[in-house]
């Protein structure tokens, strides 16, 4: 099934633990171009992330955006700096020997609970460390749902597209019908044209029927165009049958379509013809048109 290159999917999954968020778009790009957005706590999610969307896409430019909220217990882990409690409790010991040795008057010897909460480091704050096969399990499966809403946009917009340019094709076959029904019949003008002229020089009735068909000859081989025609119907035919391959068939159809764009300028630089020369025109309007719109196909 052809998928266009633009799209776009989200998904939130929530477990115990984390609550993930996953979000995904693409625009048209010649090869297969990701970046992943994850906090930075989560840097490996990235590669993992490349990996996952390979696997199910071919072409575009990628971006993914992924939130993760913690919600089991806190993330931040807060410990007791013992060495330093200790070494003040100490120095406190201390100073409180030497207050009554000395005598010292006006010390309040009583050391108060939020004496030690004003201590400088008492209480060291870290984040925990990351469990990455907890967070990969609750991110894949938000990037799996999201992915899943995201080919499906590409596929519906490729359904469109596929529409639009089997009906351009059908038209430019309308107007290679035209033409491979008029290429004849402008021969047989332009041989009625030149026994005219033949006959105004000569003023003669008498015409020389060999030299005639020679030169009629001559300009039906000149203006032929049955074999772009039968590529052009080849190539047409071709693509249609592109439509039902499983693989991305981008490329191909962009290389098709300079193979179609071809035969149709060359049936223009042989047409001597004013309708030929108009069917010419619609032809390859309708080849401008259907290469915009296999740019957008993965």
């Amino acid at each position: 099934m052809v998928r266009s290159m633009t799209g776009f999917g989200r998904a939130e999954v929530l477990t115990e633990q984390y609550k993930a968020t996953c979000e995904v778009k693409s625009v048209n790009h010649r090869y297969f171009e990701f970046s992943a957005r994850a906090p930075r706590s989560c840097g490996f999610l990235e590669e993992r992330l490349k990996r996952f969307f390979q696997e199910r896409v071919s072409r575009g430019k990628i971006e993914c955006y992924v939130s993760l909220e913690f919600l089991g217990d806190s993330e931040i882990e807060v410990k007791l700096n013992g060495p330093l409690l200790a070494g003040y409790l100490e120095a406190f010991k201390q100073a409180k020997q030497v207050a009554m040795e000395q005598r010292y008057g006006g010390i309040d010897s009583d050391l108060a609970f939020s004496d030690l909460l004003r201590v400088p480091d008492l209480f060291q704050t870290a984040k925990r460390s990351v469990d990455e096969e907890a967070v990969w399990a609750v991110v894949a499966q938000a990037a799996g749902e999201a992915c899943d809403k995201f080919i499906a946009m590409r596929e519906a917009e490729g359904r469109r597209l596929q529409d639009d340019i089997l009906a351009r094709a059908d038209d430019i076959l309308r107007h290679v019908a035209f033409i491979e029904e008029r290429s004849p019949q402008t021969v047989l003008e332009y041989n009625e044209k030149l026994l005219s002229r033949m006959k105004e020089l000569l003023e003669s009735a008498t015409i020389d029927e060999q030299r005639l068909l020679t030169e009629a000859a001559i300009f039906a081989d000149k203006i032929a165009v049955a074999e772009e025609t039968v590529r052009l119907r080849s190539h047409l035919q071709q693509m249609a049958e592109f439509f039902t391959l499983p693989e991305a068939v981008g490329r191909k159809m962009d290389f098709l379509v300079q193979e179609i764009n071809r035969e149709a300028n060359t049936i223009g630089s042989k047409a001597s013809d004013i309708e030929i020369a108009r069917r010419v025109v619609e032809i390859k309007s309708n080849v401008e048109k259907i290469r915009e719109q296999v740019q957008n196909i993965e």
